[in-house]
């Protein structure tokens, strides 16, 4: 696995609708507890940047202690390792996959849960009751699975990693079929359910596509901007969302020639793709401001750029759950038009949380 991991946020949260409090239904999605002999803790101080045994750590956490027991080592982990720090995202998942094993139902895992490396625990669950329930079951209660999660926090982060997640867990059962997956996701009557479910889908996409034990079809190594251009208009915010951690595969990595794709994308979409880029440049850099910077610098127009880092601020937010972060990356901009954007996101975006 490859030392850089990008990290990807999804815009379920940056949909203006009207939020309403909704009096769902509670529903409590019982889930077959999986029993094991738990695996013993490794230490991985030799295998530093050998994710498997990150992996295995993390698992056995889980299994022998808690959630919260594998968060807070993590955190000491993240502080000291670069390579944690980088796959941060990915390590959380197994953590939330393995809390799907161990608790009865979807409830209890997500009350263990931590935002902490832009919530991928909840994703991890929700790939986890996918794969435990099975296809036939997961297809069956998919519109509802996440009513619980509705009514603590309607439209809020709460609600949002549980139905985006459920979208990376229908990659997981239905092979990775993106077209099918994102028609699953029209199931939703609710068009922000639907938005954050496709985000979800994407992601899974652009994940899958970077593990080399996985892999997707809807991704083409000589085509930046596929499956975006293949796409149904309502899905394609979502897909440009996510795209450009592919592109800069594509383009070697090269941010200036990612940039000039953007501009050749189609508006407002072009605005979409650059707040992606955004994403990337905080994600590439584990949200350094100077150099998170310097690459939003290198949009060729004002609207790049600023959308650029429209992306990275809540890239920052998003990953640190603190706005602490972002307010530095605002603070750093010369230009008072860039900074006065930076922070003007950076408020409205954290009063989501």
């Amino acid at each position: 696995m490859a030392t850089v991991i990008k990290r990807f946020w999804a815009s379920g949260l940056l949909i203006v609708l009207a939020v309403s409090a909704i009096g769902a239904r509670v529903v409590v999605q019982q889930l077959p507890v999986k029993t094991s002999v738990p695996a013993s803790i490794v230490s991985c101080a030799h295998q530093a940047n050998d994710f498997d045994c990150w992996k295995e750590r993390y698992k056995a956490m889980v299994e022998q202690d808690s959630p919260k027991a594998a968060f807070a080592d993590l955190r000491q982990s993240y502080e000291s390792s670069d390579y944690v720090r980088s796959q941060c995202h990915q390590i959380v998942h197994v953590i939330g996959r393995t809390a799907a094993a161990k608790y009865s139902d979807t409830v209890s895992a997500y009350d263990q849960g931590d935002n902490f490396c832009w919530s991928g625990y909840y994703h991890g669950v929700m790939e986890g009751v996918a794969d435990k329930l099975g296809a036939d079951e997961v297809m069956a209660t998919m519109t509802t699975i996440c009513e619980s999660a509705k009514q603590k926090s309607p439209y809020g982060f709460y609600h949002f990693n549980c139905v985006h997640g459920l979208g990376h867990g229908l990659m997981a059962i239905n092979g990775d079929e993106l077209f099918d997956v994102l028609e699953l996701c029209r199931k939703f009557s609710d068009q922000w359910e639907r938005e954050s479910c496709y985000g979800g889908t994407f992601m899974e996409n652009i994940m899958s596509s970077q593990n080399a034990r996985h892999s997707t079809k809807y991704i083409k190594p000589d085509d930046a901007l596929y499956p975006c251009t293949a796409v149904d208009v309502e899905f394609k915010q979502q897909c440009y969302l996510m795209q450009t951690s592919h592109a800069l595969q594509v383009e070697n990595g090269d941010f200036e020639k990612v940039f000039v794709l953007c501009a050749g994308v189609e508006a407002p979409l072009d605005v979409i793709c650059y707040q992606s880029l955004g994403r990337d440049a905080s994600g590439r850099s584990i949200s350094n401001v100077a150099s998170t910077k310097t690459t939003c610098l290198l949009g060729q127009s004002d609207t790049a750029q600023s959308n650029c880092v429209i992306g990275a601020v809540k890239d920052f937010i998003s990953y640190f759950h603190s706005d602490k972060q972002g307010m530095e990356l605002c603070k750093s901009f010369d230009s008072p038009s860039l900074s006065a954007t930076c922070t003007s996101t950076a408020q409205q975006y954290y009063s989501t949380f």
